[in-house]
């Protein structure tokens, strides 16, 4: 490359500059890319992008690692459904070759030479235990022991260390309440943790150069719809299939863009960022979601969303016939056409208050903060209405309900019309909020 065209990249690079500054950047690197030759290449690029004032969160695999920790040992391992069987004997040679790699990658993510791209750069790299994790259990007859699920992430944490110049690093582990530790899957704790902090980018790394087409070639853009396609077609398999659901479902959930790009290729993940084409496949989720008053055609959705819900007794069980009547108290959630969530407001103008009702959000929606618009939507229509409170009543959820402002309170407190309907044998929790 010539000093003119070096200068004319560099100059035209700078609005990308601009609009990653300060945003945050979820990377997802496997064992694979972690054993590559190129790794060295891929840790200037993240100390490059730390630089610039990206927030970064690094999660890693180590399923070659563990592999090969385990047949040293003389252990055999079982893979079902794209997951590791982790019994409990294996339990201690997977942490060893989890925290070894850690430690691996805190070190070359510490260095400093004067003749390396990292010098002087004082890179602080943070890791801990802020994935809580539940067992995978027992499916279809097997115990998958030790191997786990990510269940929640501490974004707090997460985010104090991100505002002080910290990258955070993500083993696939992931703790329980009761002190166990369960190995998970890195491409889901990168999604998860993508997700909970409603990154702006999640970055996918794999040994192809993103997503290929039947014919090999590579497919630069692709919706969540158009790559479930492709998984569904087997257009996409295997592993890769496991990592574009992942990067799919982080987009589903509030992550704005996803990247799959190659691990193998010198610079990609810069050159996905900092130029017009970028150097893989991006992902993106740009179907049509709205909060909205309800309208009758939308009956035979809610009645498809809430079904399961009253057939766990959660929900008190509504005839279309009584959708139809109630309709204008409705609002829903619609994605593309599907309604995702709903609520109902029923108001008693006498005593100033508004019952919130068939309050559901299907559950592949649930971390994306659908709850939270549609509450606030109802709140809205309260006020409207001149109501001073809102309650609630819930058999499971009261949780939720807290954390949103909602106090305990009892059966007395709810208005006349409503007391004299109260079923005893459901037992509800009655919550209120006062509207400010």
């Amino acid at each position: 490359m010539s000093v003119s065209d070096w200068l004319h990249s560099f100059r035209h690079s700078s609005p990308y500059i601009n609009a990653h500054r300060g945003s945050t950047v979820v990377l997802v690197l496997g064992g694979e890319a972690l054993a590559s030759d190129n790794l060295l290449n891929i840790i200037h690029d993240i100390t490059l992008l730390s630089s610039l004032g990206i927030r970064l969160v690094v999660t890693f695999g180590a399923r070659p690692q563990i592999q090969q920790r385990l047949e040293q040992a003389g252990h055999q391992s079982e893979f079902v459904g794209g997951l590791r069987v982790t019994p409990e004997q294996d339990l201690p040679l997977v942490m060893e070759a989890v925290g070894g790699l850690r430690s691996w990658l805190e070190s070359r993510l510490s260095m400093g030479l004067v003749n390396s791209p990292m010098h002087g750069a004082k890179i602080r790299v943070c890791s801990g235990n802020f994935v809580a994790a539940r067992p995978v259990g027992v499916l279809d007859g097997v115990d998958f022991g030790y191997t786990g699920k990510v269940r929640r992430v501490d974004t707090a944490g997460i985010e104090r260390l991100l505002e002080s110049g910290h990258i955070v690093l993500m083993p696939p582990q992931g703790y329980s309440p009761t002190g166990e530790i369960f190995n998970l899957s890195y491409e889901d704790v990168g999604s998860q943790v993508a997700s909970a902090l409603r990154a702006d980018k999640l970055i996918v790394f794999t040994d192809d150069q993103g997503v290929l087409d039947e014919d090999g070639s590579l497919i630069r853009e692709l919706t969540v719809r158009q790559a479930l396609q492709k998984v569904a077609e087997r257009v996409v398999s295997g592993h890769d299939a496991d990592l574009l659901r992942a990067a799919c479902d982080a987009c589903t959930r509030g992550v704005r863009r996803a990247h799959i790009i190659s691990y193998l290729r010198d610079g990609a993940v810069l050159e996905e960022l900092f130029t017009r084409d970028g150097s893989g496949t991006l992902v993106t989720d740009d179907n049509y979601e709205q909060i909205r008053r309800a309208r009758v055609e939308d009956i035979g959705g809610i009645l498809e969303l809430i079904q399961p819900l009253e057939e766990q007794g959660v929900l008190v069980r509504r005839s279309r016939e009584m959708l139809e009547t109630e309709i204008d108290q409705y609002v829903v959630a619609e994605r593309d056409g599907m309604i995702i969530g709903c609520a109902a407001l029923y108001a008693y103008p006498q005593e100033q208050s508004g019952e919130l009702s068939c309050f559901a959000v299907d559950p592949a929606y649930r971390r994306g903060g659908r709850g939270d618009e549609i509450l606030a939507l109802i709140e809205r229509m309260a006020r409207g209405e001149g109501l001073a409170r809102l309650f609630v009543l819930t058999t499971q959820t009261e949780h939720w309900f807290r954390e949103r402002g909602f106090e305990p309170s009892t059966i007395q407190s709810l208005p006349g019309p409503k007391l004299a309907t109260y079923n005893t044998r459901r037992n509800s929790k009655v919550f209120v909020k006062t509207l400010g």
